[in-house]
């Protein structure tokens, strides 16, 4: 090869077609490019961000109404009984008594609330864990076999779910009454159980959470069908059950209508009946107003509700995480 055929000492490399092509194509497809999602463009300078004032008040307006019961507990337990009525009712007054509250109410007529709340949790544990473990072996049955009356069982179902539970609370009683079941924990515990709503949850949510080859390829492995369930469905429905549970354990908890019509002794209320009865005091002949454990009751109440969110809320988490990971 002759010395004109090299190139010179330094001197750059001609560019190919293609390279020439790209260096040299319109910028305004560069930007085009640029600003596709994922490309990592930054934020233009002083670029302004939409904002609707009508959204931001509606949402002002939802925490306010969300907040404002909360607060007023709050405030209000640390009030003397009658800071509590001469006080504005949203702010702070008086001396703060919220501690002496909450001796009082934990000893007040022989401390008759820690037996509430003993009655209260029974029936959560026993009727809403029992409601939360029939839905999620039943909503699995039901999405994952297949049985003559399919069709009719989930047309029972949503009619189930359609009747609301106060309708049922007065032939409840009766039938109970035939069993000689009323003023006993059965006749709290054994309505409990039932949850079409959390069978009709954890159903529609096990179609598409379980593959149904993942079941088939641990039958052929000689899984029986209860290891399936307990193995490997369950720990795919956790989200799904955590939800049906978190639904159980607040509607248990706030039961009002039915504990009021069954039962009559108060050695078996459960909380929100006992704090009606505190709050009923307050009218009649020989009244006794106790507003103030009433509120602080109140409180006390709710503190396991949210601390039983906070704890599963992490359930839901690592559900999602598995999904987007899945996906």
């Amino acid at each position: 090869m002759s010395t004109l055929q090299q190139p010179a000492a330094g001197a750059t490399t001609p560019a190919t077609v293609t390279e020439a092509t790209t260096t040299q194509r319109d910028p305004r497809d560069r930007a085009t490019r640029a600003s596709r999602p994922g490309r990592g463009r930054a934020p233009v300078a002083g670029r302004k961000v939409k904002r609707s004032g009508l959204l931001t008040a509606v949402m002002v307006v939802f925490v306010v109404y969300s907040f404002a019961p909360l607060f007023y507990l709050l405030v209000n337990s640390t009030k003397t009984q009658a800071s509590l009525l001469s006080t504005f009712g949203l702010w702070f007054g008086g001396d703060f008594n919220l501690w002496q509250n909450i001796v009082d109410t934990l000893t007040y007529n022989d401390g008759i609330f820690m037996q509430w709340l003993g009655n209260t949790l029974l029936y959560v544990v026993v009727g809403a864990g029992g409601a939360t473990l029939l839905a999620t072996v039943a909503g699995y049955g039901m999405a994952k076999f297949q049985f003559p009356g399919r069709r009719v069982v989930f047309a029972v179902v949503l009619g189930a779910i359609a009747v609301p539970g106060t309708a049922l609370a007065v032939p409840t009683f009766l039938l109970f009454s035939q069993f000689g079941l009323t003023n006993t924990p059965w006749a709290i515990i054994l309505p409990s159980l039932i949850s079409p709503f959390g069978m009709y949850l954890i159903w529609t949510y096990a179609i598409d959470a379980i593959p149904t080859e993942l079941i088939e390829a641990a039958r052929m492995d000689g899984a029986g069908e209860f290891r399936i369930f307990f193995t490997i469905a369950l720990k795919l429905l956790t989200p799904g059950v955590v939800t049906v549970l978190l639904f159980a354990v607040v509607a248990t908890w706030n039961n009002y209508f039915l504990p009021l019509i069954m039962l009559s002794d108060p050695k078996w209320y459960p909380l929100t009946v006992g704090l009606n009865q505190w709050n009923a005091q307050a009218t009649g002949s020989g009244a006794q107003p106790i507003y103030n454990l009433v509120v602080t009751g109140s409180l006390l109440t709710i503190i396991p509700i949210v601390v039983a969110f906070l704890f599963l809320q992490r359930f839901w988490q690592s559900g999602l995480a598995a999904g987007s990971v899945k996906a």
